[in-house]
């Protein structure tokens, strides 16, 4: 790692905590604005408007809290890596399906994505616990809009 120009407010083994944890929920963030734009062009079927209409809101949510976590491991001092590259060999997500998917699939599917997704940040706002609480309250928002998210979902398939 190239040295930071950036100094950081946390001893160095805390900083490498929270930089691995805020590395890893960058890409998956970006991931899952890439699926739900996916979900977007591709939903086809009953109810398509309110569920294409529902996907942009999501997109908008992960790519603001992507930027969120890129601007956090700037300020401890980590450069962020967002690229496709880094994305498709370090993203957690489930894979999206290709082409068309009906309303019920799409989701189905989502509901699956933002799951295990609120999985993973769960853990990650465990591992910051004692690394830093700054980089683990926005774990903790990001993770309060996606179970809002993942709840408004699950509804559609009641």
């Amino acid at each position: 790692m190239a040295k930071s120009p950036v100094k950081s407010p946390l001893k160095e083994s805390d900083k490498e905590v929270t930089a691995n944890v805020l590395q890893s929920t960058l890409v998956d963030l970006i991931d899952l604005s890439l699926v739900a734009k996916q979900a977007h062009w591709n939903v086809v079927g009953k109810n398509f408007r309110s569920v294409h209409l529902q996907l942009d809101e999501l997109v908008s949510a992960a790519r603001g809290f992507t930027d969120d976590v890129a601007e956090r491991a700037n300020a401890i001092g980590v450069s962020p890596n967002g690229k496709a590259k880094t994305v498709v060999e370090s993203s957690g997500l489930p894979e999206y399906p290709d082409n068309w998917q009906t309303t019920e699939t799409t989701i189905d599917t989502i509901v699956e994505i933002l799951g295990d997704l609120i999985e993973r940040l769960r853990k990650r706002i465990d591992e910051t616990d004692k690394s830093d609480l700054v980089t683990q309250d926005l774990l903790i928002e990001i993770a309060a809009e996606l179970e809002k998210q993942h709840w408004m979902w699950q509804a559609q398939q009641a």
